[in-house]
Order: structure tokens, then C-alpha cells, then sequence
């Protein structure tokens, strides 16, 4: 299936946001011809001296070029990066030496665009898996887009970096370090192949504080597990996920020395916001999607094992496919909740839809109304909340419904 012929998620924002201006972040977006269709699939960043960034990346086995260059080069330069290079259309994913050699090639063409090494760039890739990537396709356009670097244009870079989204995806906000005001944006892609277990899809965040590698790291590490990995489109967690945080150091405000500075409390929680904000809107596009939906699990033996059982919960076809055919289902959830493995009790078990409670301690709620909850179920946005009984742990997830759409969009991938 052509991306550029998908029609517009019905769960869009609707309209891309208006992203503040970081300091000191330049981008050229251009087409390198991985798609047979005219569209953007190549971005180019470039970041000044003072830019420290940090990364997490997929638990995937199989991995990919992009990411193994990726994480070799921040622990090699301990975060000190110049730029980044990113293509939709190939990942470059499961294709040895010969793929790892051509993201070599690829990067250093783009460093000699930045004027830095090849190893001072993060490279990310999006596409089929399992076909090396044409570094010579992205040398060609690279000199000329060297040209064209100027202050990023935030909803054209989101644009480049689409697969099979239907939409651009975007999120900023402003924190205060100190007495100084840093701003944060980001834009990220993913559609479908979204299971977290560390990030998912791809994500770039920028900020212009001045706060060192690893405090970026324990940041985005923190921020991150309650954004990416708490969202679930289809269970399959990509080769080539990542998400990147780039701090290019333009705000003079105090130093930070570590991630719990009370100095960033602000931007600890305005980075959370970012991240969970270009989470969800990915959700929003998963693949077929017409439903977003927030399930909570509450009464758990411990807060992981929540998460075990909201996961499973929210990945469940057959509750998924009870949520797009808008049927209150709350059998299919006491079975994804048996199944988990977890901990439960089963007669103080409690299922609710919205303010609609479905089951309580054990069996059908007294209240039930099968006609005020086909109700709640035409709504594109519901809530889901599950109580299991056994203790105070709680985690909470995103995830969308699975209909036919999403089996046309995946059965015609490569076609």
C-alpha cells in the first residue's frame, strides 16, 4: 500500500502544532528514492558543538545498523554528537556487514554535509526489513541538502520520516530551569509494529538546555517509561526502534549535575509531557485505528506486574477486535487478565467502562445496562479500567481497537 494514498487517521489532531524554535537545530529534508512514489525520506540534522544527546533503542534481537552504529557512537564520544541522519523506506534492518557498511557510507557522506566525522552522527531507519540500504541513493541528494540547512521545520521533518502514518506527529512545551526558560519539541513516527519494551518506532526530542549526557540519559530513561513503553498498537516490537534526546546546550542557566536536581523539576515533568503527548498520538495512528483506548489496572501485587497485566490486557486481539466491533466485552478482559500469569482474585475482580461498571468482586456488576454501555462503546475515545484485588500495585496503558484495515494495511505492505 502507496502511505501517501492512506486516508487521514480518524483519531488525528487536527492540526500539526506549533513547535517552539530549539537553538542551534538545523535540518534539510530531501528525497532519496527509497519509495517509488514522490515523497520526503531523508532528513538531515545538524547540532552545534554544546549538543549532548542521549538514546534508548528496541530489545529486539535481530536490531539493525542504525541502531548498532547509533549506540556505538553515544558511548564511544559519551554523547557528544553533531548531527543526525534519518530515512524512511529502508530499515536496514537484518542485513550484516553489508548493511552496517552502507550506513557507514551513508553517514560519513552526511558529516562531510555537517562539517563533523561520521561518528559524531546518530542514524535511525524506518522501512522493509531485510533489504540493505542504497547508501548511494542518500549521497547523491546529501551535497545539496547541505545547501538547504536551515532553523527545522518541524511538521516537514515529521513528514519525512513517515511509514504508513497518516499523520504528522509533533509535541512541544517550555520549562523553566532555574530562572531560565529551555524550550522542548520533538516530532516521531510509528503507525504499526508498536510494542514498546524500551522505546518504540522512532522519536527525536530537542531542547536547547545545557544539561550533560548522562543526566540526559536518566531523564529520558524515566520519561520514557511512562510514554513509549506504556502504548501498544499490534504486540510486535520493531528492529529498528529508538528515541533520541538532544540537549544543544544554547540556555545560560545554572548547571545541572544530576537528573533529580530540583533545578529540573520543571523540565522533568514538561519532558514527560512531550514524550507521553508524541506517545498517544501514535496510538492514535495505529494502523486501522478507530478507537483509542486507556486501560488502567489497579489492586495489582506490585506495580510490574500491573503493567504485565495491563499489557496483556491491551494486546489481546480478542479484546481488541470486541473494541472495534464497540461490544463491552468484559469477559474477553477477565481472560486476558487470567492469562497473565499475575497474581489475582478472582472474587474481588472489578471491571469498568468508562464510569460503567461492567463486573464487581467477582461477577456482573448489579448495576449493569447493556444500553447505557453500547453507548459508552460508540465513543472513539474510551477508558478501561480493571481492579484485580491482591494489593496497591497500578499501571496504566494506551492502546487503539483492531479492525479489518489494519490486516489490508499489513497484507499489502510490501505490495
Amino acid at each position: 500500500m502507496s502511505p501517501k494514498a492512506a486516508p487521514v487517521s480518524p483519531l488525528a489532531p487536527a492540526a500539526f502544532p506549533n513547535l517552539p524554535a530549539i537553538r542551534g537545530v538545523e535540518a534539510a529534508i530531501g528525497r532519496a528514492g527509497y519509495y517509488k512514489h514522490d515523497r520526503p525520506d531523508l532528513l538531515l540534522v545538524r547540532l552545534p558543538e554544546t549538543t549532548r544527546a542521549a538514546g534508548v533503542f528496541t530489545t529486539n534481537a535481530v536490531g539493525s545498523a542504525p541502531t548498532d552504529w547509533s549506540k556505538a557512537a553515544l558511548k564511544a564520544r559519551k554523547g557528544a554528537v553533531r548531527g543526525l541522519l534519518a530515512n524512511a523506506g529502508c530499515a536496514n534492518s537484518f542485513t550484516g556487514r553489508a548493511g552496517y557498511d552502507a550506513a557507514r557510507r551513508a553517514l560519513a557522506a552526511a558529516g562531510d554535509a555537517v562539517g563533523a566525522p561520521a561518528e559524531a552522527l546518530l542514524a535511525a531507519s524506518t522501512g522493509v526489513i531485510g533489504v540493505p540500504l542504497d547508501d548511494a541513493k542518500a549521497r547523491a541528494v546529501l551535497p545539496t541538502l547541505a545547501r538547504t540547512l536551515q532553523p527545522i521545520d518541524w511538521r516537514a521533518a515529521a513528514g519525512a520520516i513517515m511509514t504508513t502514518d497518516t499523520f504528522p506527529k509533533g509535541a512541544g512545551a517550555t520549562a523553566r530551569i532555574g530562572d531560565r526558560k529551555a524550550a522542548i519539541a520533538g516530532i516521531a513516527k510509528g503507525s504499526g509494529m508498536i510494542a514498546p519494551n524500551m522505546a518504540t518506532m522512532l522519536a527525536f526530542v530537542f531542547t536547547d538546555a545545557a544539561i550533560p549526557a548522562p543526566v540526559l540519559q536518566k531523564l529520558l530513561r524515566q520519561a520514557n517509561e511512562e510514554s513509549f513503553n506504556a502504548i501498544t498498537v499490534d504486540a510486535d516490537r520493531s528492529t529498528n526502534d529508538c528515541v533520541f534526546l538532544f540537549a544543544t546546550g544554547a540556555i545560560d542557566h545554572a548547571p545541572v549535575r544530576n537528573a533529580d536536581d530540583e533545578a529540573l523539576a520543571d523540565f522533568r515533568k514538561k519532558l514527560r509531557a512531550v514524550l507521553a503527548d508524541l506517545a498517544i498520538q501514535i496510538v492514535r495512528d495505529g494502523e486501522g485505528a478507530t478507537k483509542l483506548v486507556k486501560v488502567a489496572v489497579t489492586g495489582a501485587e506490585s506495580d510490574k506486574a500491573a503493567k504485565i497485566i495491563v499489557r496483556t490486557i491491551c494486546e489481546s486481539p480478542l479484546v481488541k477486535t470486541a473494541i472495534a466491533g464497540e461490544d463491552a466485552n468484559w469477559g474477553r478482559i477477565v481472560m486476558a487478565v487470567g492469562r497473565s500469569d499475575q497474581k489475582i482474585d478472582r472474587d474481588r475482580l472489578s471491571v469498568k467502562f468508562g464510569a460503567l461498571w461492567a463486573a464487581k468482586n467477582g461477577a456482573v456488576s448489579k448495576t449493569y445496562d447493556e444500553e447505557k454501555m453500547s453507548a459508552y462503546m460508540r465513543g472513539s475515545e474510551l477508558e478501561i479500567t480493571v481492579d484485580v484485588g491482591v494489593g496497591d500495585g497500578r499501571a496504566t496503558m494506551h492502546t487503539c481497537d483492531l479492525t479489518k484495515r489494519y490486516v489490508e494495511i499489513n497484507g499489502d505492505y510490501r505490495s
